[in-house]
């Protein structure tokens, strides 16, 4: 981000022109992006009043956006003192007439102070304790909270004073939008997987050190594991630098057919419905995306906080234990899991420096080596699960048309004179 708000385009619409609405998502992975992106092609599919969409922020997911007609992007400075008349002055050059948020608290409450109705989207209401209150925008407009597995009492207890709480399913799109398959639909077939997906988010998080740590670990050993299983095609996308993704690729012991490169949203859904078997950093909105096309997944170890809950969440839906663990001597979940009653932040820094210092540490191919077989056995547990959808189906897959709803509610709602 930029030390000033700067605009990517001078293309500014008169009051009586379509409404404008902002979009932000938060600057942590793809995640917040791809749930904007099912947005903007919900409201695509109802009526609704001629919208005119500008972006604030959301730097990392920009290029996943890039099928919508965005008609700006705006950086937003660096320190958090200049965030409000940032967005202040944003929102009058803009003509600014509501905003749709996901996970960023700090510019959704910017947003507010600054007068403009913002529905937020919080797609990780478990993981929140009374240490991460004052980081939530509580008094949004519509706060949109997506379904889960479990909530934990602590995470209602915060919800609980949300000034307009909402549950809404899971905020998530398909390639085409496809009709759902049925419950029950086994996608593998019993056939051996030949073509797999290798996906990782989470990589460009705000206090992440070394980006490169966790792959270097978990890219090789999920290849050989790959190779191991039969698969003789593995694509690798996901947030982490280009030229690293190549010199991670060990031609020693990756499938015949290995290729690496960031996908768009629609570009990821498709490859995504075209694989036999995904193996993923367990965020959230993929592991819905996934089961939403029935593609078998295998949840690699997990790199943040929530990711400890998505893992589970996913093995307990689908009832086969599909997620892959750090050896001990890297990180305890539970000890991870405690820290949470001060704060994610709390929580974050214990993991990511776990996972650093193994990146690092002299036995760090023994990590890899323990990494590998834990994907392999998860490959061969995979072949007993009846219903890939299973998560997905719990929490239901009507989120992005809820929120699109939701917005056009705020709209519909006369300005204050």
């Amino acid at each position: 981000m930029s030390s000033d708000l700067t605009a990517h385009s001078d293309n500014h619409l008169s009051q009586s022109g379509p409404a404008t609405v902002a979009l932000v998502g938060a600057e942590f992975g793809w995640g917040s992006s791809g749930k904007l992106s099912a947005v903007l092609s919900a409201l695509r599919e109802r009526p609704a009043p001629p919208l005119r969409f500008v972006g604030l922020a959301s730097g990392l997911g920009r290029p996943l956006l890039a099928e919508h007609a965005v008609d700006a992007w705006h950086d937003l400075p660096d320190d958090p003192g200049r965030l409000a008349p940032a967005v202040r002055e944003f929102v009058r050059s803009q003509g600014v007439r509501a905003a749709v948020v996901v996970l960023d608290g700090a510019a959704a409450a910017a947003l507010l102070a600054a007068g403009v109705p913002t529905v937020f989207v919080d797609s990780l209401p478990f993981l929140w304790s009374e240490g991460d209150r004052a980081a939530l925008p509580l008094d949004a407009t519509v706060y949109c909270a997506q379904k889960s597995v479990e909530l934990p009492p602590e995470c209602l207890d915060v919800l609980a004073d949300a000034r307009a709480l909402r549950w809404v399913e899971a905020v998530i799109a398909g390639p085409r939008a496809p009709e759902p398959a049925p419950a029950g639909a086994r996608r593998s077939t019993g056939r051996p997987y030949r073509r797999a997906l290798v996906s990782l988010g989470g990589l460009r998080a705000p206090k992440l050190g070394d980006p490169g740590h966790y792959p270097s670990l978990v890219v090789p050993a999920a290849l050989e594991a790959l190779a191991a299983h039969g698969v003789e095609e593995v694509h690798i996308a996901g947030n982490l630098p280009a030229d690293l993704a190549g010199r991670l690729v060990d031609a020693s012991i990756a499938p015949p057919r290995t290729t690496t490169g960031a996908l768009g949203h629609g570009a990821f859904l498709e490859r995504l419905a075209d694989s036999d078997v995904l193996l993923t950093s367990p965020g959230l909105t993929t592991l819905l995306e996934a089961g939403g096309l029935r593609v078998p997944t295998v949840c690699l170890p997990p790199q943040n906080l929530s990711q400890i809950f998505n893992g589970r969440y996913h093995s307990q839906a689908l009832g086969a234990p599909l997620r892959v663990l750090w050896p001990k001597d890297v990180l305890v979940e539970d000890g991870a899991l405690a820290l949470r009653s001060e704060g994610e932040d709390n929580a974050l820094e214990l993991i990511y420096d776990s996972i650093g210092r193994a990146a690092v540490g002299d036995d760090h191919r023994a990590v890899r080596t323990a990494l590998r077989d834990g994907v392999l056995a998860a490959l061969h547990r995979s072949t007993g699960v009846d219903d890939w959808g299973a998560l997905t189906t719990t929490i239901g897959t009507g989120g992005a048309a809820q929120v699109a709803d939701a917005l056009l509610g705020v709209l519909s709602t006369p300005e204050p004179s």
